[in-house]
């Protein structure tokens, strides 16, 4: 093959990519802008969530001004409230959802804005349909599921969640580890008390009645006191028996 055919070939060959290309990458386009849905706790009966909103701007003639996004079964337009969005935007309750809307954004400007539900519903995933108004009027419908192994144009949103927790695992910790130790504790505390209450009933009578036999053969005034007590000492014979010194 001569150089010139090899040059032609060659010019072929880039030509058909850059063509195939070019096809790629116009039919990707549309999909190109989308929206989207993230959560801090993407999980199912998770309370106080944040779900974060984006939506990707797609025309070049104007911006965002409002989006409306159609809540799916288990959460009620009441648990929704607005917890960040674009300045002077605000959030407005419809019968199936809700409305961020407000000032005009700059031509080519994503919208992201983000809302906090009560609680998520005991699902798999959630789906959030969302319409896209610009300032020209123009609406993107992202509002398809998929289905029948074809990928929509224009997807609504999709959070998937986790399981539940558990009701172990949701339980306090806590409390389930504190019960016996405190049990323990009051065990124990019940033996010390009983056999202190056991060692005082042996010995406080035995020290009242001394003191009472004392008081009886002398009689005690003030200025006394330390002498009588110095006069009382522990037994020294056989057990039970007691017997007394008196050094004054």
């Amino acid at each position: 093959m001569s150089v010139h055919h090899a040059a032609r070939a060659a010019g072929c060959v880039a030509a058909a990519g850059a063509a195939a290309l070019t096809a790629v990458l116009a039919l990707a386009d549309p999909a190109s802008a989308h929206a989207e849905v993230e959560a801090d706790a993407p999980r199912a009966l998770a309370e106080n969530v944040t779900l974060t909103f984006v939506s990707e701007a797609e025309s070049d003639t104007a911006g965002f001004t409002e989006l409306r996004v159609v809540l799916p079964d288990g959460i009620a337009p009441g648990d929704v409230t607005l917890a960040d969005a674009p300045k002077g935007w605000k959030l407005k309750p419809g019968d199936d959802g809700y409305t961020v809307a407000g000032p005009v954004l700059r031509t080519g400007a994503d919208a992201e804005y983000k809302v906090r539900v009560r609680q998520l519903p005991d699902t798999g995933q959630l789906v959030f349909k969302t319409l896209e108004t610009y300032g020209d009027g123009e609406t993107a419908r992202w509002i398809e599921l998929p289905g029948g192994g074809v990928e929509p144009e224009q997807p609504a949103p999709v959070l998937k969640l986790r399981a539940a927790a558990s009701d172990p695992a949701s339980a306090d910790p806590s409390e389930s580890a504190s019960s016996p130790a405190a049990g323990a504790t009051d065990a124990r505390l019940a033996g010390k008390t009983a056999t202190a209450q056991e060692s005082g009933s042996s010995t406080g009578p035995i020290v009242g009645s001394a003191i009472a036999v004392r008081a009886g053969r002398r009689r005690v005034v003030a200025g006394q006191a330390p002498s009588l007590l110095r006069s009382i000492r522990c037994p020294r014979s056989r057990p039970g028996v007691l017997t007394w010194n008196d050094d004054t």
